[in-house]
């Protein structure tokens, strides 16, 4: 399931339960776009995606400082970040670690 973070929604309840991938990005970021590719081909994980220029506060708490940024979130609590591109093995890979 893939959702975009609107405004007046709070993060922390929607990544209280399950397994989150959240994807830091902006609309003008090349590589951001080259891995909202990849994004689309996931159907193993609940994806919310964060727009960095709509919601600066929540990626200054990340701190995210380059996009795009991923943090993996399990039960409302962050288990790893990722910074750059990511192909799909790699995203396989990571879920897999963090179970």
């Amino acid at each position: 399931m893939l959702k975009y973070l609107r405004s007046g929604e709070n993060l922390q309840d929607i990544i209280k339960a399950d397994l989150y991938l959240v994807d830091f990005y902006a609309d003008w970021c090349g590589p951001c776009k080259m891995f909202a590719t990849v994004l689309e081909k996931i159907d193993f994980i609940n994806i919310l995606k964060i727009n960095v220029d709509e919601h600066p506060e929540i990626a200054k708490e990340y701190g995210v400082m380059s996009i795009p940024t991923v943090c993996y979130f399990k039960n409302g609590e962050m288990v790893k970040k990722v910074i750059g591109f990511q192909t799909i093995e790699e995203v396989k890979e990571t879920i897999k670690k963090i179970k």
